[in-house]
């Protein structure tokens, strides 16, 4: 069997374009007492062979930006402990899937598409999913609304499987759900927690946000951002990955969508430096993305704040 197939299989990696990733990090698997390299993603391994990964970091998260957000935190050093955090073009739920696992209460997610949301993320009580919106036109009674959607009989999560919620992520032709440690079942406390952390003293959701994050493909986020900001909580932190292609105009983009105009990435920078300050942000950080985008563009990260905030 194809190794990326026979990664995916075993619940090594969700996807095969992760399992084709960890195959670049070194895979081997063990015939009789030698362990023999795979080379390339069409090697052929016996199903049944033990198999050892040499970097597993692939597999930390449900997709790649979960490594993309972990290094950016690292880099701005902000800790995301206890925080409410939006999460803006969730799509499969790598920034999600990063903040949960270090530590943040609950996210909110908003895409304009459907299905994509890896399901462990969909059924953990601590997400709440928002599908078919276009952030551009993002407001507080949107997030309400869905809260209001989410609450079962008792007031509680409903975390029934959503059957229509089928994974259906663009770049997955095969899935198989991560089965790890990461992801265990809460108990009730936790559930509880996750739901105390929603709302205000009256019992009323309260769309006020510590951190937004944002991965966002095809619009720029200088459209995004003025109906975003408003949802960040005053002292509240704001940081974006920005893919400059899509924030540029098509003849300022080279072929295949690729900026080789190295100039072109002051211009990006300087225009949403521009729009966080037109939006009573201060820009405390803009820096490479610590992880390399997969497509040959360059990718950055920046980081602004409210008035009164930590320095992050």
């Amino acid at each position: 069997m194809r190794i990326d197939q026979l990664l995916v299989q075993r619940g090594l990696a969700s996807t095969r374009s992760q399992a084709q990733r960890l195959r670049a990090g070194g895979v081997q698997w063990l015939q009789g007492d030698v362990w023999r390299q795979v080379a390339k993603n069409g090697d052929d391994v016996p199903p049944d062979a033990e198999i050892k990964l040499l970097d597993d970091s692939e597999t930390r998260y449900v997709s790649r930006g979960g490594l993309k957000l972990e290094a950016a935190l690292k880099h701005v050093g902000l800790s995301v402990d206890g925080l409410q955090c939006l999460d803006i073009g969730q799509s499969t739920g790598g920034f999600t899937d990063c903040l949960l696992q270090l530590g943040a209460t609950m996210v909110v997610g908003v895409d304009v598409g459907s299905a994509q949301l890896h399901p462990q993320l969909r059924a953990d009580p601590r997400v709440l999913c928002v599908e078919g919106l276009n952030a551009r036109a993002l407001d507080a009674s949107d997030l309400i609304a869905a809260y209001a959607d989410s609450i079962g009989d008792e007031g509680q999560f409903d975390l029934e499987d959503d059957e229509s919620g089928e994974f259906n992520a663009a770049e997955q032709d095969q899935a198989e759900p991560l089965e790890d440690a990461r992801h265990e079942a809460f108990e009730v406390d936790d559930v509880e927690a996750a739901s105390a952390s929603r709302v205000s003293l009256d019992g009323a959701f309260v769309p006020e946000f510590d951190l937004i994050v944002a991965d966002l493909s095809f619009i720029s986020q200088t459209l995004v951002l003025p109906a975003v900001v408003p949802l960040l909580k005053a002292g509240g932190t704001l940081l974006t990955l920005v893919k400059p292609q899509f924030e540029l105009q098509p003849g300022q983009v080279g072929k295949g969508g690729i900026v080789k105009d190295a100039s072109m990435y002051l211009l990006v920078e300087q225009r949403l430096r521009n729009t966080c300050a037109e939006l009573g942000l201060t820009v405390t950080h803009w820096f490479d993305s610590p992880i390399s985008g997969g497509d040959g563009n360059r990718e950055f990260f920046i980081c602004a704040r409210q008035p009164g905030a930590v320095d992050c």
